[in-house]
């Protein structure tokens, strides 16, 4: 039995434990982390009997975060009991995992994305890929972590190509195809917003204010734009894919964007 991540909470992995329980009595005996974000790692501890398998760079970066975030800057979160279990079977470009006779390749997106250690899950007797957080359906793409430009590069170049039937999004429902057109024009509004705004001396804060988000408006948590004008400037500015960003000053200008309210935590 593989997993596709775990949750955020003490609660909800409970819950997600006992949906896995509906539909197979076998235990987790693979857990895939898809990157290192508390939504999807906070649960690993409690498959207990698991291997957690991961990017080389998402074991790293879930043993330097702290569990759970600090307050302050997200709603109340009702965590539970966690303990850190960072992935122990690490790859650098992919690993190939059976289910049965099912094969699932398991691959680093290859370059900074959503974050610096995203990969995917594919399924190719099925045509079905698991994309962790490199496709929203419903949701603002986040890349305040990783790189804008990167992450179009892996949706034009790696998961495009797969021609996958079904995708299961990090977050929203399972959907198809039509998902990837989707986060790549908001990524790309999000390049041509960070271009005006660098063309008029604008700080990304500044610029998100005055920026109209149009067909972008309705998606959960719109105020993900300043934080993607920080890493959009920041590439533009010369910054590397993945570099280092200002994440705490981008969450603080995220609040204010947001009218002072704490940012929504769907835990």
């Amino acid at each position: 039995m593989i997993s596709v991540d775990a949750t955020s909470t003490e609660r909800r992995t409970r819950a997600f434990l006992d949906a896995i329980g509906t539909v197979t009595g076998q235990p987790v005996r693979t857990l895939v982390n898809t990157h290192h974000h508390p939504d999807h790692t906070h649960g690993n501890y409690m498959m207990s009997g698991a291997t957690i398998v991961g990017h080389e760079r998402c074991r790293e970066a879930i043993q330097n975060s702290l569990i759970p975030p600090p307050p302050g800057i997200w709603s109340d979160v009702d965590w539970g009991h966690l303990e850190p279990a960072p992935p122990f079977l690490t790859y650098t470009d992919g690993v190939t995992l059976w289910s049965g006779d099912l094969r699932c390749e398991v691959r680093y997106a290859g370059t900074p994305a959503h974050t610096t250690n995203d990969s995917i899950v594919w399924i190719p007797d099925r045509s079905v890929v698991f994309a962790g957080d490199l496709l929203f359906n419903g949701g603002t793409p986040f890349a305040l972590m990783g790189s804008v430009s990167g992450w179009i590069e892996v949706l034009e170049t790696v998961l495009r190509p797969l021609g996958a039937r079904t995708i299961v999004p990090g977050h929203g429902p399972v959907c198809g195809p039509e998902v990837i057109d989707a986060n790549l024009a908001y990524l790309h509004f999000v390049q041509r917003t960070a271009a005006t705004a660098e063309a008029a001396g604008l700080a990304p804060l500044e610029a998100a204010r005055q920026a109209d988000l149009g067909e972008f408006k309705g998606l959960l948590d719109a105020e993900r734009i300043v934080g993607n004008l920080h890493r959009a400037c920041l590439e533009l500015d010369g910054g590397e894919r993945g570099a280092p960003a200002d994440v705490a000053r981008a969450l603080i200008e995220m609040v204010a964007y947001n009218g002072g309210r704490p940012l929504t935590c769907h835990a």
